[in-house]
């Protein structure tokens, strides 16, 4: 598979992603704070229709501009009044669900003091809710809640007596001595180790398919995609090669195989073997999923390539995983996810294709896509 070509393409979609449909409707003025607001902030603000609307208090500035605009159009450029506030409305309404933004104050780069801070994009970004109309799958519910910790494991091969992951365990298991099958759930390019609980909400989705008899339990594990050797913003996959030389040559497969998942193993009520083991991620992380799962099939059993490329009959071979899942939205590369899974099929393989619609590459394909993955793992 050709990485590099890859991996600018999932770019090229990530930086169009906000690509809003035009309308001729008037704006309708049922305008609420977005949920991912700072406590006690107005703004931004959402409306019923998909536009953002935001308000900046800077008194000395001359222009702000946000980045969560029309594409190629710049952003949204807010209009100063008589007091100091500037305000903007988007040109059009935006794609469901999360988006990162920040702000262009005189020329420099801002976050909005009005919302949460999220990692993404190599920093930490402002971010901002448009809601999904089948938002009620990562809803908070009255049901049974899983448990996301924090753990430091010992890295050996990048010099670090604490690497960090998060680890969810389904509800129930603090009380009882079952053990449970593991997916392993990486990230995107510019994101950490936060982004799938924070951003991606796979606890709460979790959480909601157990309860309704979905989805088996099982436990996620999250840890960062990159090691010492590779930072962002130093390279990366963004340079020929950079993707395979980051998974394999700088580590990460190490830190993965050979000390997070015998971690894990050694301080949860684990399986342990492969028949219980599933590896998926989000845009880099699929890549990550990708070339790891080939290079160690004796590690996993269930593969998830979200927004992340395809797999082909003749790069699996005699690997015969028991699940490859490949997702993508609608306005990225639907055929090319279709068609590789109809390979897969024609060749014996047990594939599942998925298309969210609507969106890119964004957060509300890859909670689709996780809602879609879960009910199928460790069956």
């Amino acid at each position: 598979m050709n990485y590099k070509r890859l991996f600018i393409a999932l770019m090229a979609v990530l930086t169009s992603s906000i690509c809003q449909a035009q309308t001729n409707s008037p704006i309708k003025e049922d305008f609420q704070p977005s949920t991912f607001n700072q406590p006690g902030q107005a703004y931004p603000q959402v409306n019923s229709q998909g536009y953002a609307r935001f308000k900046i208090k800077a008194l000395k500035a001359d222009s702000i501009r946000v980045s969560l605009g029309l594409g190629g159009r710049g952003g949204t450029k807010l209009t100063k009044d008589a007091e100091g506030y500037f305000t903007g409305t988007t040109e059009g309404p935006m794609d469901e669900g999360f988006h990162y933004y920040h702000l262009t104050v005189d020329g420099g780069v801002f976050n909005d003091p009005g919302t949460g801070n999220f990692y993404g994009s190599t920093r930490w970004e402002s971010g901002i809710e448009i809601p999904a109309h089948d938002k009620d799958f990562y809803a908070m519910k009255d049901v049974p809640h899983g448990n996301v910790q924090q753990i430091l494991f010992p890295s050996k091969s990048t010099n670090t007596p604490g690497r960090r992951a998060f680890v969810y365990t389904p509800p129930g298991y603090e009380k009882g001595n079952t053990r449970y099958p593991v997916l392993y759930l990486q990230h995107g390019w510019g994101e950490d180790e936060t982004a799938w609980s924070v951003q991606g909400h796979a606890n709460l989705i979790m959480d909601n398919l157990i309860a309704d008899g979905k989805a088996k339990p099982f436990i996620i594990v999250m840890t960062y995609g990159l090691t010492n050797n590779v930072r962002p913003g130093a390279g990366g996959p963004r340079t020929p090669g950079g993707l395979t030389k980051m998974i394999l040559e700088n580590g990460f497969q190490t830190v993965l195989v050979d000390e997070l998942i015998p971690y894990v193993d050694s301080h949860f009520r684990t399986y342990g073997d492969k028949a219980h083991r599933a590896m998926a991620g989000l845009s880099m992380g699929g890549m990550e999923t990708h070339v790891i799962t080939l290079a160690k099939p004796e590690v996993f059993d269930y593969y998830g390539l979200l927004s992340g490329g395809v797999y082909t009959p003749s790069e699996l071979g005699k690997i015969k995983p028991k699940l490859v899942f490949m997702s993508c939205g609608s306005k990225e590369n639907p055929a090319g996810v279709n068609s590789a899974a109809v390979e897969l099929k024609s060749a014996g393989y047990n594939t599942v294709a998925y298309i969210s619609e609507g969106t890119a590459h964004e957060f509300l394909t890859w909670r689709r896509s996780l809602k879609e993955l879960a009910p199928l793992l460790f069956k």
